[in-house]
């Protein structure tokens, strides 16, 4: 049974670094899919500035060509925090033999320590870490510890087990933010080449980022 891959964010909005992404997995990791899902209140972030229907509707016209890629709006359907582990919860719930796969860039991978029950992570699902060039994983502390003992090279692991492995993946590096995509369009840039046509679209007729304040974060 092929892994489905789950990629959360607030894609606000989504861009080619996170389809790229995405679609390398697919296809490197032999997964059945990847679920895209759209985070309704991160925990670790400032709120997003595209209300949550806007961000669902960029995600659907950004993947709905491609085989493979599926949407699952299940964290805007949920009250609270968008906690990863309660994610991963009801998909095991929903789908308790399949191998799952969590999508998460190594910046991130790397504050895992700080996230909501983040041990309990891997008794759900596989951690699948998409490494770029100037990252570097950790070889001491509890990371360092995990990687040692769950660390796998092997794409077998991630078929075999539903769960429990760790297994880093090295993705092309686009240096497209959607933070840089917000700024810009605010200032009246075109983002086109930085998005597809049909969210760039979206952001045109939806005037979602015409207004921003100037505490933009890194994404």
């Amino acid at each position: 049974m092929s892994p489905m891959g789950v990629f959360g964010g607030t894609f606000d909005p989504i861009h080619y670094g996170h389809l790229r992404m995405a679609f390398e997995m697919l296809q490197a990791l032999r997964f059945g899919e990847v679920r895209f899902m759209p985070c309704g209140n991160p925990p670790h972030r400032d709120t997003p500035h595209a209300d949550a229907a806007l961000r669902l509707e960029m995600v659907r016209v950004a993947t709905e060509a491609q085989h493979g890629f599926v949407v699952d709006d299940r964290e805007l359907q949920r009250k609270g925090p968008s906690y990863s582990v309660d994610t991963l919860s009801t998909l095991r719930l929903e789908f308790p033999l399949h191998p799952i796969g969590l999508i998460i860039g190594m910046d991130a991978f790397l504050s895992l320590p700080k996230w909501y029950h983040w041990r309990e992570i891997l008794q759900l699902a596989h951690i699948v870490v998409a490494h770029r060039p100037g990252w570097r994983a950790p070889d001491m502390g509890p990371l360092g510890e995990l990687l040692v003992d769950r660390g796998t090279h092997r794409i077998g692991d991630l078929h075999q087990a539903t769960a429990g492995h760790i297994y880093i993946h090295d993705v092309t590096q686009l240096e497209i933010s959607s933070s840089d995509i917000r700024e810009n369009v605010a200032m009246g840039c075109d983002a086109r080449f930085l998005l597809p046509d049909a969210v760039r679209d979206v952001i045109d007729r939806s005037s979602c980022y015409a207004q921003l304040q100037n505490d933009e974060t890194e994404d």
